[in-house]
């Protein structure tokens, strides 16, 4: 008997697992991010929250730009990594050829790992170049999707 497309045997199931992953991974890891700039900063956004730092030097504030930048990237992730998830899944369902779907997997997570590193540097056009090449990534596989599937 076959081993099932949604296995750990399958080539393609066991790449997209392992970027899915990856990329879940740096998504959570913005939130680290935040932490970091909110407790180096002393900048938080509840009351509550500046127990964390010194009294004297902590402030309530919600336009830190430093801040707002790395939650404007957590943002951009979470609008993008989970339709890569799930249309990424989908597409494993479509059995494509293990070499184009590892290529797209990875096309994606490199454009997301180099958006970032633009995004947080501020390096335009760089960043609209790695953004729209982890849509197109995404696009491709949706348009592989729906073709396979029927209406």
């Amino acid at each position: 008997m076959a081993d099932s497309v949604v296995s750990f045997n399958n080539p393609v199931f066991a790449s997209y697992a392992a970027y899915a992953g990856l990329a879940s991974m740096k998504m959570m890891g913005m939130t680290l991010v935040t932490v970091y700039h909110r407790l180096t900063k002393g900048v938080f956004m509840n009351p509550e929250d500046t127990s964390f730092g010194p009294k004297d030097k902590t402030v309530v504030r919600t336009d830190h730009p430093v801040i707002e930048r790395v939650r404007r990237l957590h943002r951009n992730d979470l609008e993008n990594i989970p339709p890569f998830l799930v249309v990424g899944f989908l597409y494993v369902l479509t059995k494509p050829s293990s070499d184009v779907a590892v290529w797209h997997f990875r096309a994606f997570l490199a454009s997301r790992l180099l958006h970032t590193a633009c995004y947080l540097g501020g390096l335009q056009p760089w960043r609209a170049v790695f953004f729209f090449a982890g849509f197109a990534t995404t696009v491709s596989m949706a348009v592989q999707v729906v073709a396979k599937g029927s209406l």
